[in-house]
Parts: structure tokens; sequence; C-alpha cells
């Protein structure tokens, strides 16, 4: 991977507990590469700069893993999409601009217009 800025991490989420899962499930989650500030919060600004590094893999059980990227739409929310020319729909991170990425938190991704609440389980540098 090419040079990064220091404050670049590996970000993993695993599912959190729910109705299907009352566990919640280490094997259905994301992995991601996103620049944070001291705080724990994604910083746009960084990203812009190296957006084409920010990638994400969304793993799920007896599925192949997906690769794409973490983006920003109109707005300033901020999604993972996997089909790079934007037609395909995105999976939104809910409020992800406001939340904090540090183990332990817990944030919302909405895929197939439906949200999962996932936990924080890794936050390391790149």
């Amino acid at each position: 991977m090419a040079h990064l800025p220091l404050n670049f991490r590996e970000i993993r989420l695993e599912l959190a507990r729910e109705k299907d899962h009352p566990e919640g499930a280490r094997n259905f989650g994301y992995s991601f590469i996103a620049p944070l500030n001291e705080d724990g919060h994604i910083e746009a600004a960084i990203w812009s700069k190296h957006r084409d590094l920010c990638r994400v893999v969304r793993f799920r059980p007896n599925e192949n893993d997906e690769v794409g990227h973490l983006v920003r739409r109109p707005g300033g929310s901020w999604a993972f999409r996997y089909d790079i020319s934007g037609t395909g729909d995105d999976e939104a991170g809910f409020r992800f601009g406001d939340e904090r990425f540090r183990v332990g938190e817990y944030v919302s991704v909405r895929d197939d217009d439906e949200a999962h609440t996932f936990r924080v389980v890794s936050v390391e540098p790149v």
C-alpha cells in the first residue's frame, strides 16, 4: 500500500447482537481503511486526498468477500460502494460523520433496505 499519513487506520466492524444473531457474529462485518482524528472521527479533508486507498472489505458467512471503497456522498454522508462506476446501491453508514471509531463503540450500516448495528472490534494503524 502507498505511504499514508500516520492517522490512517484499519477499522474492523462485526455484527452486534440482533434478532437473528443473539450473540452477534464475528464472520459478518466490514474491514475498512480511513483517516481518523484523535477523537476517532473520519477526517473528510484527508480522505479526499487519498480516497482511492480508502478500501472496504465486506465479509459474510457463505459468501465471497466484496471489495470496494469508502465514499462520501452528496450532502456529506458516508457509504461503502462496491460498484465503483456508481450504478449499484451503496451501503450507507448511519451518521458515520458523527461516529467515533473506537474499540467498543457501535455504528449502523444500511444494506438492502435493512439497518444492522456493528461493534467496532479493532482500530489499527495501517
